[in-house]
C-alpha cells in the first residue's frame, strides 16, 4: 500500500487569509433583536445596518458606517468648493486672452506711419482697438462678440480657441460622458459629423419612442455605434439603455451645477454655453435632443457649496457628476438597509467613491448571511429567510451561555451539587466496585490499582478489590410547564425579551444535559395556549387584547402534566402583575384592578395542581403590595416558592432553581 506525503505550507499572517466570522457569532448577535421584535427580517437588517463586533477584537462595517462615510464626503465637498469661482476662471482666461491682444495691438499702433503698410496696420489695429473696448461686462457677451473677431495675437488667438472648446465640451458634457474626442479642435469637418451623429442618435430615440421591436432596434443602435462609436470615449456604451441612461446623469449632473448657482450666475453660464458651436442646424440637433430626453431625465437636486476652493467649468462638470452619484449611492445603501437586499448596492461605484475597504465590507457582509445559510442555520422561504429548528436550539444554547457567563462572573458556578447514588448516568469520577454497583469499569485505574498492590510483572493479576468503576448519578424525571406572561405591560415594562430568553435557555438546558425531563411552554394572556419552543423567538405581544389569565395558563398547564405519573412535577410562572382574567363558561372576563372573582377562579386552579402534587414556583418581575399579598396565598396553598427578581437576572434565578432542584443520589 502506497502512502502519500501532505505537505502543508505556512505563511505569516497578513489580514488577507480571513477566515470570515464564525455562524454562531453571526446568529448572536442579532439574537436580542430577534427576541425584541420577533422578526428575522428585521434581526438581520439591523445586524447589517450595524455592522458586528467580532471575538478577535475590532468591527465589521455595517451600511450605518457606509452611510456616514458617504455622507462625510458629500459634506467634504460641499465644505471644500466654491462654484462662482468657475466665472473666476473664465473671466481669468479672458483676461489673459485681452491683455496679449491689446499688447500687440499696442504695438501695432506705435509703428511708424510713413510707410503705408503700416497705415493699413494702424488701422486694423485701430479698429480692433474700438472692438474691445465695446465689448460687455460680462463674459458671455465677451465669448459672443469675440466669435468673429479676428485676432492679431496668435496666442491670443490659440488661447481663444482653447477657452472656446472648454466651453463646447461643458455644453456637450451636459448630454455625453467622455466626450473629449467630440470638441477636440473642431474643424469644421468635425461640426459636420457631429451633427450627423446627432441627427443620427435623435432619429434612433425616436424610433424607441415610437415601440419598435427591441432587437430591430438594437440593431440600429449597433449601426450608429459604428458610426459614431469613437467619439463616446474609450468605454462607449453598449446598449441604447446604457447610452439613454448616461445621457440621464449627465443631463442631471449639468441641471444640479445650474441649480446650485444664483439666478444671475445661471444665466451667465446658459448664455455661455448656448451656440457655442456656431452653427443653426447643429443647435437645432441639440434642441431636438434636450426636448426627448427632458420625459427621461431624473430631476436634478441642488447644492449649496461654502467653501473657499475655486475651480473651473470642466472641474465643477466632473465635481456634479460625483455629487449625483453619492446621492444615488446613499440612496442604495439606504434602499439595501431598508430591505435587507445587498444587491442593491452598485460594489463598483462604492469603491469608487470610497475605496476597497468599503467594497470588501460590503462583501464582508454578504458573508454574515453566507454564513447563516451554511450552518443550517437559515434558509429562503420564497422572497424571504426564516429560521431553522437548528437555528432556534443554538439561540436557546447563546441564551443559555449568556446566563452562565452572569453566574461565573457572580461567583456561583451552575450550582449543580448531586449526591451520590448507584444507578443513573455515568459521571467521571470514579470509585470502588461494590456489590451491586453497575459494572461500569474504569480499566486503566483497574489495572493501575493491580500494579500498585502486586508490583510491575506481567501478567497482570486482578484481584476484586483492584475494581474500580465509574460513579453514576440517580436522576429522578421532572415534568415541568413554564407559563410566559404575554400581556402588554410585560412588554411595556421590557421584560418579554428576558422571559422569552429564559424559556429557551431552559428549553436547550434540559434537552441536553436532562434529555428524560419533559417541558412545556405555555404562554396566556386573555387567554392561554401552548407554544413550540422554535415559535418563542417570533412570539409577540398582543396590545389589543387585556388580560393576565392565570387562571387559563395554570388548568392547561394541570393538563400537560397529568399525562406524566412518574417523577416530579412543577410549574414555572414569569408573570409581572396580578390575574385580571378568568374563564366563565369558556370565556375570558377581564377586569381592573382585579376582582375577586378572578382571585377565586385563580386560587381555585393552584389548589387542583397542588391536588395533582404540581409544585408552583414563580417569579415575579414586580413587587406591589398586592401582588405580594396574592402570591403568599398561591403559596401558602400550593408549598411552592414566590421569587420576586428583575428581568436582568430573571435567567439565573430559574436556572439555578432548576438545576438545584433535581433530586440527585450517587453511590457511596
Amino acid at each position: 500500500m502506497r502512502h502519500f506525503l501532505t505537505r502543508h505550507r505556512f505563511s505569516e499572517w497578513d489580514g488577507s487569509q480571513d477566515p470570515g466570522v464564525p455562524a454562531d457569532d453571526v446568529l448572536g448577535a442579532m439574537v436580542d433583536d430577534l427576541m425584541e421584535y420577533g422578526d428575522l427580517r428585521w434581526a438581520m437588517r439591523n445586524l447589517l445596518s450595524r455592522g458586528m463586533n467580532v471575538p478577535e477584537g475590532g468591527h465589521k462595517q455595517g451600511l450605518r458606517d457606509m452611510l456616514r462615510n458617504l455622507r462625510d464626503q458629500k459634506r467634504s465637498h460641499l465644505e471644500r468648493f466654491n462654484l462662482s469661482s468657475v466665472f473666476k476662471d473664465i473671466e481669468k482666461q479672458l483676461d489673459e486672452i485681452l491683455e496679449l491682444e491689446s499688447e500687440t495691438i499696442d504695438e501695432w499702433l506705435d509703428q511708424d506711419q510713413e510707410e503705408f503698410s503700416n497705415q493699413v496696420v494702424k488701422q486694423i489695429a485701430a479698429r480692433n482697438r474700438d472692438v474691445l473696448d465695446a465689448l460687455p461686462d460680462n463674459a458671455a457677451g465677451k465669448m459672443q462678440q469675440l466669435e468673429d473677431y479676428e485676432f492679431l495675437n496668435p496666442d491670443a488667438q490659440r488661447k481663444y480657441l482653447d477657452l472656446l472648446n472648454q466651453l463646447r465640451k461643458a455644453m456637450t458634457q451636459t448630454f455625453f460622458k467622455d466626450i473629449e474626442n467630440m470638441v477636440n479642435k473642431m474643424s469644421p469637418g468635425d461640426v459636420d459629423r457631429m451633427k450627423k451623429m446627432l441627427k443620427d442618435l435623435n432619429e434612433l430615440l425616436s424610433k424607441k419612442a415610437q415601440g419598435v421591436d427591441p432587437d430591430v432596434l438594437q440593431s440600429y443602435f449597433r449601426a450608429f455605434m459604428d458610426k459614431f462609436g469613437d467619439m463616446f470615449g474609450d468605454s462607449p456604451p453598449q446598449s441604447i439603455e446604457e447610452l439613454l441612461e448616461q445621457m440621464s446623469q449627465q443631463m442631471a449632473a449639468a441641471q444640479s451645477l445650474l441649480n446650485s448657482l444664483t439666478p444671475d450666475q445661471r444665466a451667465q453660464l446658459q448664455s455661455l454655453l448656448a451656440d457655442r458651436f456656431g452653427d443653426p442646424e447643429l443647435e437645432a440637433e441639440l434642441q431636438r435632443l434636450t426636448q426627448a430626453m427632458a420625459a427621461a431625465n431624473p430631476r436634478a437636486g441642488r447644492y449649496r457649496f461654502g467653501g473657499q476652493e475655486d475651480i473651473d467649468l470642466e472641474a465643477a462638470m466632473r465635481l456634479m457628476g460625483e455629487m449625483r452619484q453619492l446621492d444615488e449611492l446613499i440612496n442604495q445603501v439606504q434602499a439595501a438597509e431598508r430591505s435587507g437586499d445587498l444587491d442593491r448596492i452598485d460594489r463598483e461605484l462604492l469603491k469608487d467613491l470610497l475605496d476597497d475597504d468599503a467594497a470588501e465590507s460590503l462583501d464582508d457582509l454578504k458573508k454574515l448571511l453566507e454564513a447563516l445559510e451554511k450552518a443550517g442555520y437559515i434558509r429562503p422561504a420564497g422572497d424571504k429567510w426564516e429560521l431553522t429548528p437548528r437555528g432556534s436550539r443554538m439561540i436557546g444554547q447563546k441564551a443559555l451561555g449568556e446566563i452562565y457567563a452572569r453566574l461565573r462572573r457572580q461567583s456561583l458556578g451552575n450550582h449543580a451539587l448531586p449526591d451520590e447514588g448507584r444507578f443513573g448516568e455515568r459521571l467521571e469520577q470514579t470509585k470502588q466496585h461494590e456489590f451491586g454497583d453497575p459494572f461500569h469499569l474504569h480499566m486503566a485505574r483497574t489495572i493501575r490499582n493491580a500494579i500498585d498492590r502486586d508490583g510491575p510483572r506481567t501478567p497482570v493479576r486482578l484481584m476484586h478489590q483492584d475494581f474500580e468503576i465509574y460513579r453514576s448519578e440517580l436522576i429522578t424525571a421532572t415534568a415541568t410547564a413554564m407559563l410566559v406572561d404575554l400581556s402588554w405591560s410585560m412588554a411595556l415594562r421590557g421584560s418579554f425579551q428576558a422571559a422569552k430568553k429564559v424559556a429557551l435557555a431552559l428549553h436547550n438546558l434540559i434537552t441536553s444535559r436532562f434529555p428524560k425531563d419533559s417541558f412545556y411552554i405555555i404562554g396566556f394572556a386573555a387567554y392561554a395556549k401552548q407554544l413550540k419552543a422554535h415559535d418563542l423567538p417570533f412570539l409577540q405581544w398582543d396590545e389589543y387584547v387585556l388580560g393576565t389569565n392565570m387562571q387559563h395558563a395554570l388548568l392547561l398547564a394541570e393538563r400537560l402534566l397529568a399525562k406524566h405519573n412518574a417523577g416530579s412535577k412543577q410549574i414555572i410562572m414569569i408573570s409581572d402583575g396580578e390575574p385580571t382574567a378568568h374563564l366563565e363558561n369558556g370565556r375570558a372576563r377581564f377586569a381592573y384592578p382585579p376582582t375577586a372573582a378572578t382571585y377565586r377562579a385563580t386560587l381555585r386552579a393552584v389548589k387542583k395542581c397542588t391536588q395533582k402534587s404540581i409544585a408552583i414556583n414563580t417569579f415575579m418581575l414586580d413587587a406591589d403590595y398586592e401582588l405580594k399579598a396574592f402570591m403568599d396565598a398561591i403559596a401558602r396553598i400550593n408549598g411552592g416558592r414566590v421569587f420576586y427578581t428583575s428581568p436582568e437576572k430573571l435567567g439565573e434565578y430559574i436556572l439555578v432553581d432548576y438545576v438545584q432542584g433535581k433530586r440527585k443520589r450517587l453511590a457511596q
